[in-house]
């Protein structure tokens, strides 16, 4: 890597669970300074990144946009968006309880949509590892 790029966030140690089905690394953001810093400072995001109480996101000082996953306390995707560097958020939501987070075009490409359940697996979850 250049001197001065940002680097590419991931891959995470666990998986992401679609419905059931394996189908990406994930990291977890379960501590408050890495919940706190997400994505920031990255260049692209490699698989997925999950944070924990984490009902709202902002794209204030992102340099990429990401696709996001809402989800309930049960993993259930409530909303889902691609949002825009420094400007693009998302609301608020009553039931909200974490947020996953990834490039433009993964969700849809997992089968991601509101009503979808999400869980955080571990690497032997994944077929393809090891």
């Amino acid at each position: 890597m250049a001197s001065g790029a940002l680097p590419v966030f991931g891959p995470g140690d666990d998986v992401l669970l679609v419905d059931d089905a394996p189908v990406a690394p994930l990291s977890v953001a379960r501590s408050s300074g890495a919940r706190r810093k997400g994505l920031l400072k990255t260049s692209a995001v490699d698989g997925a990144l999950w944070i924990t109480r984490c009902p709202s996101v902002h794209m204030v000082g992102m340099k990429y946009p990401i696709d996001v996953a809402v989800l309930d306390g049960d993993g259930v995707v409530l909303h889902v968006a691609t949002l825009r560097p420094t400007w693009g958020m998302t609301r608020w939501r009553l039931r909200a309880r974490s947020t996953v987070e990834t490039g433009v075009g993964q969700l849809e490409r997992w089968g991601v949509r509101v009503g979808s359940r999400l869980a955080i697996g571990s690497e032997s979850t994944n077929p393809d590892a090891g």
